[in-house]
């Protein structure tokens, strides 16, 4: 086997994390400032000893604290849980991160929705 697999086990087992931490969270997870999430992406060191937990939020930014709390507080449990639906040799420790990549590209569209507003009101003759 070549050292450049296209799909690596660290890769597999990061997406295997990510669909049973959504799982979890959506099934099991009874904290009420947690709320909506979508979990992006799990990024696990070498030693599969740490999993960064991305995560975005319909709650909005003002209650980021709160949805960071209560999932700070859920992650023994989640790690627990975890444990016994993978199988590795150690359960990641969780470390939540809140990902903007979804806040800013929402803000990116309107920005453009905006310019081509703009655009359309100065250029009435352009063709779309």
């Amino acid at each position: 086997m070549t050292a450049n697999k296209s799909f690596s086990r660290k890769d597999r087992v990061s997406e295997q994390i990510r669909r049973e931490l959504a799982e979890l969270i959506r099934t099991e997870l009874k904290d009420p400032r947690v709320g909506m999430i979508s979990i992006t992406d799990v990024e696990v060191t070498a030693d599969y000893a740490h999993a960064k937990v991305f995560f975005s939020s319909l709650a909005g930014s003002e209650n980021l604290s709160a949805v960071m709390t209560g999932l700070e507080k859920a992650s023994g449990f989640l790690r627990r849980e975890l444990g016994k639906r993978i199988s590795i040799h150690t359960t990641p420790q969780l470390h939540f991160v809140f990902d903007h990549s979804l806040e800013r590209g929402a803000d990116l569209s309107k920005l453009i929705q905006e310019a081509v507003a703009i655009s359309d009101k100065t250029d009435p003759d352009t063709d779309r």
